[in-house]
């Protein structure tokens, strides 16, 4: 496990990915196009040298704390759709379990129904293989300098800061994972990407993060904060609702598998939920509430008549 107290922001600046941040203003589009679109290039030009002039002064004046902790874990899948998480290369005892998800739409024949646990080496096959977990943020000590311009009625900067500090987090977890593929993990020692592709995502290997479309139950983040010690190794907790404090936070896993890739789990039936909760010793009511965008049925009647 590797935890990084201080990183420096400095060398972040190539890893920022600006469409998200413009998106947050509601500007579409590309970027760098979005600057020069005859509609609303001037605004977002302006935007963007203001954002630009904000990040070099909180660089320079060391605004933001960024932390960051990364570990690597033994591991196997297991019956079809969990990960098992062991103590060490002996293998013989468990110490965490990643409960995941599968596809379940119609797709063409062929076209395999899809879950983070297709990407590691079963258990069965007698392969060992790893799983790699990371926390990190940009956010920590921000809350001064919101709270400077909220008191001076400036809620342009205290928006832009925070929009700036989210993207510093992403870009820390690209920069981290680009880290993981070429040096600590370094399972792709000779890659050599630029920015463009690490945004296109060109790489081998993907960070899928709890909450998101791969992964929709925001309470796996629970199991990732235990593995890696998160709140005492970089200050970020979790709310009742599993959602990250200083909110300029990433989280998720790391898969090495080649032909790993992103999707979307999209809705599921209730036989998977039902599964589902066993799997994680949860109630059906609680696993429903948990992954209620993602249901294909209506909670309060297909589940009673089960």
């Amino acid at each position: 496990m590797q935890v990084f107290d201080d990183y420096s922001l400095g060398g972040l600046s190539r890893y920022l990915d600006w469409m998200p941040f413009f998106n947050a203003w509601e500007f579409a589009g590309k970027f760098p196009e979005v600057l020069t679109d005859p509609v609303v290039g001037e605004a977002a030009s302006n935007l963007y040298a203001d954002a630009r002039r904000l990040l070099r002064t909180l660089i320079a004046e060391h605004w933001l704390t960024a932390r960051a902790v990364v570990g690597f874990f033994p591991a196997n899948s297991v019956d079809d759709d969990d990960v098992e998480i062991y103590a060490d290369e002996s293998r013989s005892r468990v110490i965490a379990r990643l409960h995941f998800l599968r596809q379940q739409k119609g797709k063409a024949e062929g076209q395999p129904h899809s879950c983070l646990a297709d990407f590691m080496a079963p258990k069965s096959s007698g392969v060992p293989d790893y799983i790699g977990g990371f926390a990190v943020t940009s956010g920590l000590g921000i809350e001064p300098h919101i709270q400077r311009f909220e008191a001076a009625h400036d809620d342009y900067n205290s928006i832009l800061l925070k929009a700036l500090a989210d993207r510093l987090a992403e870009a820390l977890a690209e920069r981290l994972h680009e880290r993981v593929r070429r040096e600590f993990w370094g399972y792709a020692a000779a890659e050599q990407l630029n920015n463009e592709q690490l945004i296109r995502e060109e790489y081998k290997g993907i960070r899928p993060a709890p909450g998101y479309p791969a992964c929709p139950d925001h309470t796996e983040k629970g199991t990732l904060w235990r593995l890696l010690d998160v709140e005492r190794n970089t200050g970020i907790r979790l709310t009742e609702s599993f959602a990250m404090y200083p909110t300029a936070a990433v989280s998720g896993f790391y898969l090495a598998h080649p032909d790993a890739h992103y999707f979307a789990v999209g809705k599921i039936d209730l036989d998977q939920v039902q599964n589902y909760a066993v799997r994680k010793g949860i109630l059906l009511d609680e696993a429903q509430r948990w992954l209620a965008p993602n249901l294909g049925y209506d909670a309060g009647t297909d589940a009673d008549a089960a």
